[in-house]
């Protein structure tokens, strides 16, 4: 069997209602990311500089060396960059979540001190502000723990979310199976949390952004003026809240470095924004940790199987019916890379159909003619007899008529209610080619299996 990880398909066109607090159409979420300390430096044991998300457009890492310009750029944020955003969320009363690198948290105990007397979350956001992309898992798992102590020592509170930012494949299976994390937030992949689960340990995962960043300003793709900042948030903000008032309400995540926004220029377009969204009713705006209570709280993780994760057994006797009583659909069906989009009952349909579709001639052929029938007409619609007992039994004679000559029951995909127009459609298929016939039979067999999927579907 092949299994495809990755889910593409998410909550599909229908999201969940999230049931914000007080009715709310949206969800506004900010993050100051706290790295300044715990960047690459050889002051921190790390073999290079750091190069990442300065002001200095193309830095490279110097091995060995220590960087004097990159170094006060980071100072900037944690000396001057930090204190300003305190000032912004505490005057404009904004609750907030830091995303705390706990060594950074362990240089900096008067930041760390105003966040906590802010009512700010502080998450972690690891041990160090490094690149975990090759890092051997045992080794990041070590980190992980000794990030999660540090932070414990530092705040007196463990961690209840997690982001590693610059992360490996392996960040979010590990804290998983660390557990004890309400929330994790290394992904992109939503505009609402959503539940996964690793090796049957559920996790709870509120995405965070890197779209309505300020990382951007320091990207070769991204903002130059507090007004791009602005214009990027402000539409934003509004296509999600006018989504929120059609009944499909999100969450915005705004993502805040102190020694980026931190700096004056920008600063006011942030602001700008606050106020912006501060105008509209119906905003909740909240910390990660309340968001991910609240989604706890309203939407708990259901249990259920996953056709994806079954064996070609477990598949065959839960779904072996839906093309009547053959095995080979199910098995062709459970032979494909399957993955989390074909646990919905789109995506298990889809599977089916491509098991039928790959059989042989003779195959299609044995299913289209183990159908319980009615006069030798398969009918895909709801339909009434006709009164007149003639046109009944002129079906029944077309209907074995048209089996005489293709070799398999006529399928009726018809709105009509009356035997007259069952049989008039009947008969002019009848004359049809028997191949294009055939196909249209299968076509139409399709069908049959996905309304009766709908109902093994719905007992899962």
């Amino acid at each position: 069997m092949t299994r495809y990880p990755r889910d593409l398909r998410g909550y599909g066109p229908r999201t969940p209602d999230p049931k914000w607090p007080g009715g709310a159409k949206i969800a506004v979420q900010f993050v100051i990311n706290f790295e300044e300390g715990g960047e690459n430096c050889i002051l921190h044991g790390d073999p290079a500089s750091e190069a990442f998300l300065s002001e200095i457009a193309g830095a490279v890492p110097w091995p060995g060396a220590r960087h004097a310009n990159m170094e006060s750029i980071y100072e900037y944020g944690a000396r001057v960059g930090f204190w300003r955003l305190h000032r912004l969320f505490t005057d404009l009363d904004m609750p907030a979540t830091v995303y705390g690198v706990a060594t950074a948290l362990a240089r900096c105990p008067e930041q760390v001190a105003a966040m906590q007397a802010a009512d700010w979350e502080i998450a972690s956001h690891g041990l160090k502000w490094i690149d975990y992309r090759d890092m051997d898992p045992g080794v990041e798992q070590a980190q992980m723990h000794e990030a999660i102590r540090l932070h414990t020592e530092v705040t007196g509170a463990r961690p209840r979310g997690w982001y590693t930012g610059r992360s490996s494949i392996n960040t979010v299976s590990l804290a998983t199976r660390e557990g004890g994390f309400d929330y994790i937030a290394d992904s992109y992949a939503d505009d609402l949390p959503y539940w996964i689960d690793f090796d049957g340990n559920d996790q709870l995962i509120v995405p965070y952004t890197l779209d309505c960043n300020d990382m951007r300003f320091a990207s070769s793709q991204g903002f130059v003026t507090g007004d791009d900042f602005y214009s990027y948030l402000k539409d934003s903000f509004d296509v999600l809240y006018s989504e929120g008032q059609a009944g499909q309400a999100k969450m915005m995540s705004i993502g805040l470095h102190c020694r980026l926004v931190g700096r004056p220029g920008r600063l006011m377009a942030l602001r700008r924004f606050m106020n912006h969204a501060r105008a509209h009713d119906d905003v909740w705006f909240a910390r990660r940790i309340d968001i991910a209570r609240h989604w706890r709280n309203q939407h708990p993780q259901q249990s259920r199987k996953r056709p994806s994760r079954m064996r070609t057994a477990e598949l065959v006797a839960l779904f072996g019916d839906v093309y009547g009583a053959v095995d080979w659909v199910a098995e062709n069906a459970c032979a494909l890379e399957l993955g989390p989009a074909h646990d919905s009952l789109p995506g298990l349909l889809s599977a089916l159909n491509r098991g039928f579709r790959k059989g042989s001639a003779q195959q299609k052929l044995a299913v289209l003619n183990a159908q319980p029938e009615t006069h030798d007409a398969i009918l895909l619609a709801p339909h009434t007899s006709g009164t007149d007992l003639t046109q009944d039994m002129r079906v029944a004679h077309l209907s074995a008529g048209y089996r005489a000559k293709h070799g398999f029951p006529v399928f009726i995909a018809t709105s009509a209610v009356d035997a007259h127009a069952i049989a008039s459609q009947i008969e002019t298929r009848t004359a049809n080619d028997t191949a294009a016939e055939f196909q249209r039979a299968c076509d139409a067999m399709e069908k049959l299996a996905e309304q009766r999927l709908a109902d093994v579907f719905a007992a899962l």
